[in-house]
């Protein structure tokens, strides 16, 4: 089983959906950092989800989901774009309930004052900001009433994960051509798949192949399959990137770090790759040289 994205049709319906898997880029990912067990399985979800929420958009860019809340865990997000690269980060103070649980219930119970963040990035346009009541008691939950409410979009979600893979599955409901086909689709077709795909259990979701789990739901349906995708962990840290920052916190600031740090050491949290800017490097983003 590798890191996949497998999108489905159902003929003659307005049913969309996908299958994600994740295995390689999700153990290259907790391997950054000593995540405790719950914590760990919260990136897994987090991380199939936006590989399904990613492939529903039909631009070039990336969509993240990030949880931020106070009191011992700070937050998580977990981004996935158009080119099937996935990366994830969590901080969080050490809670014992965190290294005894092995669900990620445990950290979304734990959560005060928390909130979930839906952010689409596209290459060229305008950014869009969606916030999400986390009070479901699971993420999945939060992100189908995000679809009900406020996308207008019916939408069932599935979140797996285990310590080796996590895996997610994602149903949603087209616009209906007429009055006809609405009434036929809402009162039993979208019902009756909806209750099959509520039938799936977690172990089924993220140990099974994409092929197995839609013919185990759906094999009185007839589903048609495009290509399958491929995910993979990637990070768009840069030197570039950095040096904005740099810019960003202007001149004085950089010249105040050079007292303290020459050269200017930056590090990505997400990937552990470290960029240095010497004092010449630095300052020369301003037009300044070195007297």
């Amino acid at each position: 089983m590798s890191d996949l994205r497998q999108r489905f049709y159902i003929e003659d319906c307005p049913v969309r959906g996908e299958v994600v898997h994740l295995e390689e880029s999700l153990q290259t990912i907790l391997a950054q950092r000593d995540y405790m067990p719950a914590v760990k399985a919260l990136l897994g979800e987090m991380l199939s989800a936006t590989a399904l929420l990613a492939s529903t958009l039909k631009i070039k860019g990336r969509i993240s989901l990030q949880i931020q809340a106070s009191g011992t865990f700070k937050w998580a997000m977990a981004e996935c774009n158009h080119l099937g690269e996935i990366r994830a980060l969590a901080d969080y103070e050490q809670d014992p309930h965190f290294q005894e649980g092995t669900d990620s219930s445990v950290v979304l119970g734990s959560l005060q004052n928390p909130v979930l963040f839906i952010n689409i990035e596209p290459e060229f346009g305008d950014r869009y900001q969606g916030i999400v009541p986390l009070d479901q008691p699971t993420l999945a939950g939060c992100l189908m009433q995000y679809y009900d409410l406020s996308a207008q979009i019916p939408t069932h979600i599935v979140l797996a994960t285990t310590p080796k893979r996590s895996g997610g599955l994602l149903i949603q409901l087209l616009p209906r051509n007429n009055e006809e086909e609405q009434q036929l689709i809402d009162e039993d077709i979208w019902p009756r798949l909806t209750m099959l795909t509520e039938t799936l259990k977690p172990e089924e979701l993220t140990e099974l192949s994409a092929n197995e789990i839609l013919y185990r739901l759906y094999n009185e349906e007839q589903v048609r399959l495009p290509e399958i995708e491929h995910l993979k962990f990637g990070c768009t840290c840069s030197k570039e990137r950095c040096a904005e920052a740099l810019i960003q916190i202007g001149v004085e600031s950089v010249r105040e770090t050079l007292t303290e740090q020459n050269p200017i050491r930056m590090d990505c949290q997400f990937c552990n790759t470290q960029y240095s800017f010497t004092a010449e490097e630095a300052l020369g983003l301003f037009g300044e040289h070195l007297s």
